[in-house]
């Protein structure tokens, strides 16, 4: 137990580290940005917080010209032509419409990150009043950008590390090297998540998922801390991806108890039942996926917000504090903000989860108390709470 809390002392400062420098590579990349106004800080922060279709590590200026180091990623869209593909390279790094790409048939650009269809005939952008592109619309793209590489990265690191962890178990062996660091977490899941919130009869059944998705959001957050510039789980649609699993899983496995309650509440007038079912069917398929996925969206991004927007001292306050004051400063706010946002990367894994198993839970649980009646033979009211097991 000693090496495994020493281990991950080490990979928590490394994470640290790397965060806070961040800093750096952000300013390399920006040494020919104007970031002074509150705009440009603010524009400055949202380029580095969405989606990309390339992988940019650094910038630099050489004799002049603007040098980016990184590498292309595959961009896949469906057109009024059909379907196209290429690299991201072919833009050149070019985010405003100024590069024109030619597929199939059909003119590509990419203005502020999405990828339009020019019109036909039309050789540039044409925009209005408020930067709209007039001449332009948007395709359908089922690109690999950076957030669904850090997907498919992190899906094979766990296949690979679950496997060999699973192997272990299967030889009865004691687990091993990384092993010893994920078995009191998996543990911990499975007793302290899964087991008192879905019930010992049927926990086993979703623990799988579980542990799925808690290492999953987990490992996706500790990418986020690193200077590559993830931010998968700060993009709504993957939160939402996320969330619609959880609420296809508690739907579909749903008891009859379940259903009752939600669709004709007993213990209550009949009169009020189809309001109380109206209100639950809310809550069932809008307000528990909606808590999930906002939850965790919000967290995420605010927290990269929050460090970018310290990062940002360094432009804001450089001609009053000098650079050397203006980084230092940033960096040493920079880094106490990213000790928090280690804990937070944990921290909102384990709600995602908590709350998962909650829901979970609510749907298989079984009643075992039976009904009173009257003389008359009418149900009468519980005297607890009909959720009272779950409060």
């Amino acid at each position: 137990m000693k090496k495994v809390s020493e281990t991950l002392k080490t990979a928590a400062l490394l994470f640290v580290i790397c965060f806070s420098l961040q800093g750096f590579a952000s300013s390399d990349e920006d040494q020919n940005l104007s970031v002074d106004t509150k705009d440009e800080v603010d524009a400055y922060i949202t380029h580095h917080i969405k989606d990309a279709h390339d992988f940019h590590l650094f910038s630099y200026t050489s004799n002049g010209e603007r040098k980016h180091v990184g590498f292309p990623l595959p961009v896949i869209v469906w057109s009024s032509n059909g379907l196209a593909t290429f690299m991201s390279s072919a833009f050149h790094h070019d985010d405003d419409g100024k590069v024109v790409v030619e597929r199939n048939g059909s003119s590509f650009v990419k203005l502020h990150s999405k990828i339009y269809e020019l019109e036909a005939g039309a050789s540039q952008v044409e925009f209005d009043e408020t930067h709209h592109a007039t001449n332009a619309h948007k395709v359908l793209d089922f690109s690999i950008t950076k957030s669904v590489m850090g997907i498919l990265l992190v899906g094979l690191f766990m296949l690979i590390v679950f496997s060999s962890l699973a192997k272990q178990y299967t030889s009865k062996k004691v687990p091993t090297g990384f092993g010893r660091v994920l078995e009191p977490l998996v543990i911990y899941v499975r007793d302290e998540i899964a087991r008192p919130n879905i019930g010992e009869k049927k926990y086993r059944k979703f623990t799988g998922y579980l542990l799925t998705v808690f290492f999953f959001i987990w490992i996706l957050n500790l990418l986020g801390l690193t200077p590559f510039g993830f931010n998968v789980t700060g993009q709504l649609a993957v939160t939402a991806a996320l969330a619609i699993f959880t609420l296809i899983i508690y739907t579909v496995s749903g008891n009859k108890d379940y259903w009752m309650h939600i669709l004709w509440m007993p213990g209550v007038p009949v009169l009020i039942r189809p309001v109380l079912a109206i209100i639950e069917l809310a809550g069932a398929f809008i307000i528990k996926p909606f808590s999930l996925l906002v939850r965790l969206f919000a967290n995420i991004s605010a927290g990269h917000i929050v460090v970018m927007s310290l990062i940002a001292i360094m432009f804001t306050l450089k001609n009053s504090l000098g650079v050397v004051g203006a980084t230092g400063l940033s960096l040493v706010l920079s880094f106490f903000i990213t000790l928090i946002e280690v804990l937070v990367a944990f921290l909102q894994a384990y709600i995602f989860t908590m709350l998962s198993a909650l829901f979970i839970g609510m749907a298989v649980a079984e009643h075992d108390h039976e009904h009173e009646h009257d003389a008359q033979g009418h149900e009468l009211p519980d005297t607890e709470d009909v959720r009272g097991d779950f409060i």
